[in-house]
């Protein structure tokens, strides 16, 4: 195979793009000097997904789903399977994605290897929670099975582990018995970010999923305006998980990005005043719910010829309020406004994987045209607001934190060194983790 492959952030990649070869059924016989890194669907955000100078393993003919026990709502699938296709298959009978991130593209094998999380973490968890056990190939042992029970360590690598503990050829994921793929979705337009502090830990009590849009732009008493957006699943809806092809398409990348200034400002204003005052509510198809940018074809190119970077973080709910604020502060003082700004309340649900990002406290998600210089010191001082906080920062949003950063987001990073498989390595990890000092033996992770 033969073709660019690069992130979803479209950062500058190498000239003439990065190899790759057809994931098959044993662990690659071709190898090469700097690695190689099984990929899915490419949506991660930094270079968690690149291994420049080495070799991809693309998964995504690994596309078979093997078998749905509707009784039971385990799945059985490959890897390259995507979460469009699950629901595709499983809302009908009644089940839904346990965890589902902001797109349906990611692959299920991408799922796990990011441990992610969606709107409903506060209830469910995060991805891995609901993976049963799945079969992993490596390059120094025959494939084995790894769940809770057996080869629990491996298990707990993998989950979060980025594709770097091997290559998963199969899984099985337990879905979520639902009444139907439609959502009542409740909104709640609020005025400033002390609101929806008040109103959150409600909110997750009450409904099974909730997420709060946020105004990056707005200042003085309006800062942190939004909406506080809550939804379950309707009773009475549809069962249909047909996937609607996207209504809309950016066919080119504009030499500069419209997605800030002026024209960002006005966005946001709209979209503040879209939702009326006080709360409002209705029925929704679960696609603008769970996935509104997918209707959007190729949206990532908005973001302007340098790309887009991505900031997620948590950090602790005890001072988090104050620790969000400066964040958003952040981004005013160094004159960038971010286009898609997003805020959630992280549960007490803990994930099986070694190094998985999400964890009790507030998450706040940014994102930024990428403007060389001014935009890369603020991603660092964002970065040091959360770490400062007691927090940590996205590894698989990422693709500026600094190994320290890093080293203080995932205390146990060693045992997922000590895990990583000799042959396999990509860009963030090789930015991070392997620049810094006294990686762990598999003993001294044990």
């Amino acid at each position: 195979m033969s073709e660019t492959y690069d992130s979803w952030g479209r950062l500058e990649g190498p000239a003439g793009g990065r190899r790759a070869i057809e994931g098959g059924g044993g662990f690659p016989a071709i190898r090469s000097p700097a690695g190689l890194l099984p990929r899915g669907n490419g949506r991660s955000y930094g270079d968690s997904c690149l291994n420049d100078g080495g070799l991809l393993v693309d998964m995504t003919a690994r596309d078979r789903i093997l078998g749905f026990d509707a009784e039971t709502g385990l799945l059985d699938a490959e890897p390259g399977v995507l979460l469009r296709d699950v629901t595709r298959l499983v809302a009908p009978l009644g089940w839904f994605l346990p965890v589902t991130p902001g797109t349906q593209f990611v692959t299920l094998g991408g799922a796990l290897a990011n441990d992610v999380h969606g709107k409903n973490h506060h209830r469910r968890g995060t991805f891995g929670a609901w993976v049963e056990d799945f079969t992993l190939q490596r390059s120094d042992r025959s494939p084995m099975r790894c769940a809770r029970d057996e080869n629990a360590e491996l298990y707990a690598a993998t989950i979060g582990g980025m594709g770097l503990t091997g290559i998963v050829t199969r899984l099985r994921v337990r879905m979520m018995r639902v009444a139907s793929a439609s959502i009542r979705q409740v909104t709640h337009r609020f005025r400033r970010l002390e609101e929806y502090f008040d109103e959150a830990a409600e909110a997750d009590a009450r409904h099974e999923y909730a997420v709060a849009w946020i105004d990056s732009l707005a200042t003085g008493p309006n800062l942190g305006r939004g909406h506080l957006i809550c939804g379950d699943h309707e009773p009475d809806g549809s069962l249909s998980g047909e996937a609607r092809p996207a209504r809309l398409k950016v066919p080119f990348t504009p030499p500069v990005s419209p997605l800030r200034g002026l024209a960002l400002r006005a966005f946001n204003e709209l979209y503040y005043r879209r939702a009326p005052k006080g709360r409002s509510e209705r029925v929704v198809a679960f696609e603008p719910f769970f996935y509104p940018l997918d209707g959007v074809a190729d949206w990532n190119r908005l973001y302007g010829p340098g790309g887009l970077l991505q900031h997620q973080s948590v950090v602790p709910e005890a001072g988090g309020a104050k620790a969000v604020r400066a964040l958003i502060e952040c981004a005013h003082a160094h004159g960038q406004g971010s286009f898609l700004t997003v805020l959630k309340r992280f549960g007490e649900r803990p994930s099986p994987g070694l190094i998985s990002f999400p964890r009790p406290g507030w998450t706040l998600t940014l994102d930024f045209p990428n403007r060389g210089r001014r935009t890369l010191d603020l991603m660092a001082a964002l970065d040091r607001i959360a770490v400062d906080a007691g927090g940590a920062v996205n590894p698989y949003k990422d693709a500026t934190m600094s190994p320290e950063t890093f080293a203080a987001s995932f205390p146990q990073w060693k045992r997922l060194e000590a895990w990583r498989d000799p042959a396999i390595v990509s860009d963030s990890w090789r930015r991070t983790a392997l620049r810094l000092p006294a990686q762990a033996t598999r003993a001294e992770a044990a």
